[in-house]
């Protein structure tokens, strides 16, 4: 392949704006899939947990052949916590295709994709998706977008952006608002025009920075990069540049490019081909390899800080064990740390005690990403309530804040402002759209969305769209109200029973069913009042000679509520923990014996 016919590009958007769609109609346009091959839809989101959340977790790549052309597309991520996968992609490609909603305008995570993209230097194509929705408002979305490019400090040349209009579903294009739709043809040639062929030069001293590092049970870590400058070739000896400027020898033991969805194997790639490297035990993430003599080590990669934290702990609990493989504070640190690894936005942390380990990462979703994953795995853990990462600037307490964008119909605007002003909200901007909604601009200490999200869809009867970004870091906001109702507490071990519930019932909402296994200091329901209250839910009713209808109590009873990992991880509060297994989770107080739990209150 000639360098000049070669084009490495990334797909950038807010989630669910059309990304991995628009990828599956560029992959069959081309030629990639055979016409009676069958292929799943959003073939490039190939995590189960992607296809059951419908959103990109993991940055993948794929490559499509346009004419004499050689097309390397990254997928990225849309959401804000998986920021860590967007920063490190960018550095793959020469350019970015900006992907917006048509109806909905450019989101938090436009602007920090974008941001990112600008500051790298990197052309833009803009592509207005979903055209043919009713409340599509392609030319007030373009105003919005280049408002965004002025707000970021974009260039006159950066500004100056080609414009598509798509229909993605149906793998349609336009070159005008209300122009004729065809196929993608305008799409790939826009590409070919606007982004650079790579620059780098194949007969200097071999660059390749190291993006990802995937497990192969064959032929061990396989380290994605691009050739940056130079020449690798198979069976090759280079050097492991690491991040604290030491040197490692190792050989090429195998050298993939990518053709569609494939690796397929290359004796050598030049600069700007994207490449798999078999053979380089103990390359990190954002480190470089270059010549084994006279190495030239690239700049490490950074990303941002991570902006909350989370325990992660043995499960001690009287049901561990029963359920999972791996439920050792060895197995559970070994694969945190390997997350680590392999995930820049994370770091991890030992604490004074071997059962407990501190997670750092940029949000609740990519939280619950990894401990989903975890759970899937076999592996047994509790986790605690996020803890937002404070600094200490000029003396004084700081902790960070988020843009947060809420859309909803008019007549929710009052309830969503007096929640996220108890929550210390600001609003910096309102906007009314002509389909009788409003757009709200608000910055919010990142403390204070902990646990809003469930509230906001209660408020707004699920109609409100909420996103949220880590803005910057500002001054303490002073106290939050977090979770207002108390706990109601199981009080013994056993199995719950109807007629405990039936009587119980006025007292709050359970997250339990009859049958159900609890355990002494197992949250089981919430309280309608502040209070934790302990309650018997193993008592059974008293044998007597006075018949009564066999499903009676259970036709009374209301159903248990039943919380995703999310909203449990909203729910809980400081003295309280998530017991997680592979097959459920469960919510339980810190210290189980009741009397240790009023000592720890005492002691608090």
């Amino acid at each position: 392949m000639q360098q000049q016919n070669l084009r490495d590009i990334a797909i950038v958007a807010h989630v669910d704006h059309g990304k991995t769609t628009l990828v599956d109609a560029m992959l069959w346009q081309s030629g990639t899939f055979r016409d009676n091959e069958e292929v799943q839809e959003r073939v490039m989101d190939s995590m189960d947990l992607e296809r059951e959340k419908g959103i990109t977790i993991m940055a993948k790549n794929t490559a499509l052949r346009y004419e004499d052309f050689k097309i390397n597309v990254v997928d990225t991520p849309g959401h804000a916590d998986f920021g860590g996968e967007v920063e490190r992609t960018l550095r793959l490609v020469d350019g970015i295709m900006l992907l917006v909603d048509a109806a909905e305008g450019p989101l938090p995570q436009t602007r920090f994709v974008l941001q990112k993209a600008l500051e790298l230097d990197l052309p833009a194509i803009v592509v207005l998706n979903k055209i043919d929705r009713k409340d599509a408002r392609p030319d007030e979305t373009l105003d919005a977008i280049y408002d965004l490019f002025i707000d970021l400090g974009a260039t006159e040349e950066q500004i100056n952006f080609p414009v598509l209009y798509t229909v993605a579903t149906e793998g349609q294009c336009a070159t005008e608002p209300d122009g004729e739709l065809t196929d993608l043809r305008p799409l790939f040639e826009t590409i070919i025009d606007t982004v650079p062929a790579p620059s780098g030069v194949a007969d200097e001293t071999l660059q390749v920075l190291v993006t990802s590092v995937q497990r192969d049970n064959y032929l061990g870590p396989v380290a994605v990069g691009r050739v940056e400058q130079g020449t690798l070739k198979n069976r090759q000896k280079i050097s492991l540049c690491h991040r604290d400027g030491s040197f490692e020898q190792a050989e090429v033991t195998a050298l993939f490019t990518y053709e569609g969805l494939s690796r397929v194997e290359a004796e050598e790639a030049g600069p700007g081909h994207i490449v798999a490297i078999a053979g380089v035990e103990g390359i990190g993430l954002g480190e470089s390899l270059s010549t084994a003599e006279d190495p030239e080590p690239m700049e490490p990669l950074h990303v941002d800080e991570p902006t909350m934290s989370m325990e992660f702990r043995v499960n001690d609990g009287p049901f561990s064990g029963q359920e999972g493989d791996y439920v050792t504070s060895r197995q559970l640190r070994d694969r945190l740390f390997d997350e680590a690894r392999n995930n820049l936005a994370i770091r991890v942390e030992d604490t004074n005690t071997p059962e407990r380990l501190l997670v750092y990462g940029r949000g609740e979703l990519q939280m619950a990403i990894l401990i989903e994953q975890m759970r899937r795995e076999g592996y047994e853990m509790c986790v605690g309530m996020p803890q937002v990462i404070t600094k200490q600037i000029d003396g004084t307490k700081h902790e960070p804040y988020e843009r947060t964008e809420i859309d909803v119909p008019d007549e929710y605007v009052g309830v969503v402002m007096e929640r996220l002003g108890e929550r210390k909200g600001q609003v910096q901007h309102m906007e009314h759209q002509e389909s009788g909604r409003v757009r709200l601009v608000f910055e919010v200490p990142s403390r204070g969305l902990i646990g809003y999200r469930s509230k906001f869809l209660t408020d707004t009867k699920g109609t409100g769209l909420l996103t949220h970004r880590f803005e910057r870091f500002g001054e303490w906001a002073g106290e939050i109200p977090h979770r207002t109702t108390g706990a109601l507490v199981a009080d013994r071990k056993g199995k719950v029973t109807a007629y405990a519930l039936l009587n119980l019932q006025d007292r709050g909402e359970f997250f339990v069913a009859p049958g159900e296994r609890v355990y002494e200091g197992m949250i089981v329901g919430e309280n309608n009042r502040p209070q934790n209250l302990d309650v018997n839910m193993t008592k059974e009713k008293k044998l007597t000679n006075m018949r009564a209808a066999a499903g009676e109590e259970l036709e009374r009873l209301a159903p248990p509520r039943d919380m995703s990992l999310e909203e449990a991880i909203e729910f809980i509060r400081d003295d309280e923990l998530i017991e997680i297994t592979p097959e459920s989770f469960r919510l339980r107080k810190r210290h189980r014996d009741p009397k240790e739990r009023k000592r720890a209150n005492t002691a608090a």
